[in-house]
């Protein structure tokens, strides 16, 4: 099954990441939640050309990506589940929620420590907020991001179903919660007892920092809820908020050129969870 999955793994993520971003811009042209101010075209060309030179980095800097490396854990005996006999449907849920715990970590790390912050600031910086916004990472955020997420299945050793499937959701979710879609109140706060919805995960691409440094999750809203980080609606309104940071505020810093050498411009204090009362620069 293992070979199975990592001769798949490459078609299946593909072919879903397709269908979603297809279904997710859509419905935003059929029920926008904000309405739009920069043309498609400048932002949606750059963000997409930047997922593809970061799947491109990715599959060149890592031999092996994290299902194939779940799979060599559990051929070689590591990791907790490769030790512990451990019910593989428990085994399952459990690596999908310590996954998902992990990211929600490393997310709030990027904002805490300024020099991450300086790579995922480019996320932040997007003007306008939709699914392309899910596909908006530097290319060495990704990088770090990537072996943050080999170092936890290699201390896990979880089935490598349970990672493909981690996956999948987490690509899902992350364009279905940036999505400029509307839902009706009611379906929102219910949704949102299970899942991010867009509502939950707008309130972060706030320019407000004390808005910024909320609703971390990707996927579950939980770790917001238990850890204190859980902020329901922004100050001015989703449809006053203002989307970004206060840096990069150009339609030119939305290129692509601008983008890869944002880590190396400004200061990047102003919006890390640790900074001084003042923001300030550096």
């Amino acid at each position: 099954m293992a070979d199975t999955l990592l001769s798949q793994e490459p078609t299946i993520r593909l072919s879903i990441f397709l269908a979603v971003l297809v279904i997710m811009a859509l419905w935003e042209v059929a029920a926008p939640r904000r309405r739009r101010e920069i043309p498609r075209l400048i932002r949606w060309s750059n963000n997409l050309l930047l997922v593809v030179i970061d799947s491109a980095i990715v599959r060149v800097a890592f031999p092996v990506v994290a299902v194939g490396l779940a799979a060599m854990a559990n051929e070689h005996g590591w990791g907790l589940f490769n030790i512990v006999a451990t019910p593989g449907w428990l085994a399952i849920l459990v690596s999908l929620l310590a996954l998902d715990l992990a990211i929600y970590l490393q997310h709030v790390m990027f904002h805490a420590v300024p020099g991450l912050w300086r790579l995922h600031r480019l996320h932040h910086a997007d003007l306008e907020f939709d699914v392309t916004t899910a596909l908006r990472f530097h290319p060495i955020e990704i990088m770090l991001s990537m072996g943050v997420k080999l170092l936890v299945v290699a201390a896990l050793g979880p089935p490598a179903i349970a990672v493909l499937i981690f996956e999948v959701i987490l690509n899902a979710s992350a364009m279905f919660n940036h999505s400029n879609v509307r839902l009706p109140a009611r379906l929102d706060a219910l949704l949102r007892l299970f899942i991010v919805t867009p509502d939950m995960h707008r309130v972060h691409h706030s320019i407000l920092p004390s808005e910024t440094n909320s609703n971390f999750g990707f996927n579950l809203p939980w770790w917001d809820r238990l850890l204190g980080t859980y902020l329901a609606q922004p100050r001015d309104g989703h449809d006053g908020m203002t989307i970004g940071i206060e840096q990069f505020r150009t339609r030119r810093d939305l290129w692509l050129d601008r983008m890869l050498l944002q880590p190396l411009k400004g200061w990047a204090t102003g919006y890390s969870i640790n900074r001084g009362k003042s923001g300030g620069g550096d």
